[in-house]
């Protein structure tokens, strides 16, 4: 006989968007059930962010012992080190298992119903699990099934065909790897399994690396990947894969055909929104190409059914899916709430690391806005120096009438760390002048923040 469950918010997916729902619902005194079919966490805690920053942690720490075995200029001598790339993928599943036992923990705390299992959506108001006799009738519904990986139909998935969940659980390195897709998924894995020490090859279709971002701000990750000693076949064309030959055919843009040898593959050309097997359809909401239309309380076209994170399309990030999802827990609860962030950063792994927040130049151009663009390179910041890292700067672009800040960008070694304070000063409003006139703690990676706000008003100190 059939169970049925009643609630007042039903949540299916319990990746960062999901979870954070969840827990901020439970806080909420709201009746909350959460279905996942796989781990809590999604593929942020699983299969990506976290395993692949393990992951790019170990092939950094790996490449450095290296570089000391063969006499470094800090006077650090080591004898010639060897990796156990199965105790480094333990390391990284423990990481990955007490994050996810923590996520567990805190929806038990918040009294939140976890169903494992895979949800099939009936109706606006009813869910089904499959396999598991269960009905769950709900007041709202919070879609929050995440993304997938976009899979290329010449190169099926399987054998030395392989996606990110693969290449973040390797039981042996190749000793050649090509990425497909030049992005920051592939650059942040193929820089790694490079500095891990295979061979690899970098295919992009797109005439520059990291195609999402100016050619500027990609210069120093160019440097650095040609520096690695990565092959890197631009504007390229993937057109299969001859098992017998273990090569990678591609089109040059010439139009030749080339055979690259290869031991794997690593497909990683973009995600997209995962909104097959569980019956959405039934639903008919309105779409926004491959993703769910939402407004800007993430509201769908029905009433009550919510949807958030990467099935609502980009950017897909999981801050922003956090962020949506504390968001209609809140609406849910009375509050009054709209999700109009100033700026939402997004951060490349690569090396060096790379952060967009707010608008480019160019996107300021674009919008009509007359701007002073100006940046402060970390070959001038001691503690750059002192990291070893002098490529790179951080750039920030104000309006030329009132020095409202509208975007920072930066690129260099740990640059990651500065978008929270990128994010804030677009939030707060800020001007030229309130982060030039904040006293920044020296030495720091942080001074090329206020160094940069300094030029763009005319007097920088250390330039």
């Amino acid at each position: 006989m059939q169970q049925t469950l009643n609630t007042t918010l039903l949540i299916i997916g319990g990746g960062p968007g999901g979870y954070v729902a969840a827990i901020r619902a439970g806080q909420l005194g709201i009746s909350t059930i959460l279905v996942e079919g796989q781990a809590l966490g999604g593929t942020c805690l699983n299969i990506g962010c976290i395993p692949s920053k393990a992951l790019i942690h170990v092939a950094e720490q790996f490449q450095q012992t290296r570089h000391h075995s063969q006499g470094s200029a800090l006077g650090i001598n080591v004898s010639t080190p060897t990796l156990d790339i199965g105790k480094s993928v333990e390391w990284k599943d423990g990481i990955v298992d007490r994050l996810t036992t923590g996520v567990a923990a805190l929806l038990r705390k918040h009294k939140v119903q976890v169903i494992q299992g895979w949800a099939r959506v009936i109706d606006g108001k009813t869910v089904e699990i499959e396999g598991a006799d269960t009905r769950i009738q709900c007041e709202h519904l919070l879609l929050a099934s995440g993304s997938k990986s976009v899979n290329l139909p010449m190169l099926p998935l399987g054998g030395p065909i392989i996606s990110s969940t693969e290449a973040l659980a390797p039981k042996a390195l190749p000793k050649r790897l090509i990425v497909v897709g030049g992005g920051y998924i592939g650059l942040e894995l193929g820089i790694a399994y490079r500095k891990l020490g295979a061979e690899v090859s970098v295919v992009e279709a797109q005439e520059h690396i990291l195609p999402a971002y100016d050619a500027e701000l990609t210069q120093p990750v160019l440097e650095s990947v040609k520096q690695l000693g990565i092959k890197l076949y631009l504007k390229h064309s993937v057109e299969g894969f001859d098992a017998a030959t273990h090569s990678l055919q591609v089109r040059d843009p010439n139009g030749d055909s080339l055979q690259l040898e290869t031991d794997q593959v690593l497909v990683a050309v973009g995600r997209k929104p995962n909104t097959q097997g569980w019956n959405l359809e039934a639903l008919n909401l309105d779409m926004n190409g491959s993703a769910i239309r939402i407004d800007n309380r993430c509201q769908t076209s029905m009433r009550n059914v919510w949807a958030i994170g990467d099935l609502a399309g980009e950017p897909m990030l999981a801050h922003r899916a956090m962020a949506q999802g504390e968001m209609v827990a809140e609406l849910i609860a009375g509050q009054h709430r709209e999700f109009n962030p100033t700026a939402i950063a997004a951060v490349c792994f690569t090396d060096p690391e790379l952060v967009v927040v707010g608008k480019t130049p160019d996107e300021a151009k674009a919008a009509g806005l007359d701007c002073i663009v100006s940046s402060f390179p970390f070959a001038a910041n001691g503690r750059a120096m002192t990291l070893e890292s002098k490529s790179g700067f951080v750039r920030v672009v104000a309006r030329r009438d009132n020095h409202l800040i509208v975007g920072w960008q930066a690129v260099g070694v740990g640059v990651s760390e500065l978008s929270t304070a990128f994010g804030q000063s677009l939030e707060m409003g800020a001007r030229l002048e309130d982060i030039a006139g904040t006293i920044h703690a020296h030495p720091t990676l942080g001074e090329a923040v206020q160094e940069a706000a300094l030029r763009a008003l005319g007097h920088a100190l250390h330039l």
